[in-house]
């Protein structure tokens, strides 16, 4: 039987192995770019089984905001440091979304840390797609478990790259050496998380969910380049919430 096509935009690293996961399960893959006029792709395909977003953090908002209205309740994101007022700005209810925990560099096969989890109409295209490349995920069970899922990825990956603009070297080692220091880099990552939720966090669940990720993948170095961004997003969210972030503060005159 004939499976509906799957619209992706942004043929990056990651969005290239989710195009390649659809194809393998037999859905046709429209590929989209930043110069494809979206709107004229729509009137081509306007009921596709799927839109996966997966551009560039810095591009997000802007496409979300293109996005032809007719794909609305089809959307799939993927991004890092992803929450619900990111889709929420654009009135998108119910949006299919994966916390990706497995990377993909150029040249080199995918490296999965931990299985990945997502929630949404989609989720089960995602999980089965991924399965043909091996790669594992898993539908959780609510909009509010998803969320811890993408706050937990959040800590993760803000907290161990911010550290390791100091300690230079992988998550074990932050953990294991520096862990004064993960800890409170975690706990202010997370001060500025819960304004950005709106509502309090349960720590306890988010810091085992990020120790989770750091056993998933012991060698995994703390430090890509996006680290230095990463911390001048943090320090501008805390500022517009009026934060007083110590531990982020003493990081930036540390390294400037």
């Amino acid at each position: 039987m004939k499976k509906d096509p799957v619209i992706v935009i942004g043929l990056g690293e990651m969005g290239s192995v989710f195009a390649r996961a659809i194809l393998k399960l037999g859905h046709p893959v429209y590929p989209a770019s930043r110069n494809t006029d979206l709107d004229e792709l729509a009137k081509s395909i306007p009921t596709p089984a799927m839109v996966l977003v997966s551009v560039g953090e810095n591009d997000l908002q802007a496409c979300l905001d293109k996005l032809p209205t007719v794909w609305h309740d089809c959307v799939a994101l993927l991004q890092n440091e992803l929450l619900p007022r990111d889709w929420e700005l654009h009135n998108f209810t119910d949006p299919t979304v994966i916390s990706v925990w497995f990377e993909k560099k150029k040249g080199q096969d995918s490296k999965v840390l931990i299985p990945s989890p997502c929630f949404g109409p989609n989720a089960s295209l995602l999980v089965d797609a991924l399965a043909t490349l091996d790669i594992p995920a898993c539908e959780v069970a609510s909009a509010e478990k998803m969320e811890e899922e993408l706050l937990i990825k959040n800590v993760y990956i803000l907290t161990t790259n911010i550290s390791g603009l100091l300690t230079k070297g992988n998550v074990e080692d932050l953990w294991n050496n520096h862990n004064e220091l993960a800890i409170e880099v975690a706990n202010e990552v997370m001060d500025i998380q819960a304004t950005l939720v709106g509502h309090d966090l349960k720590r306890e669940n988010l810091i085992k969910g990020f120790k989770t990720g750091i056993d998933g993948d012991l060698a995994h170095m703390c430090m890509g380049r996006s680290a230095p961004g990463r911390l001048a997003r943090a320090l501008e969210l805390s500022d517009a919430a009026g934060l007083k972030i110590k531990k982020l503060l003493e990081i930036q005159k540390q390294i400037s």
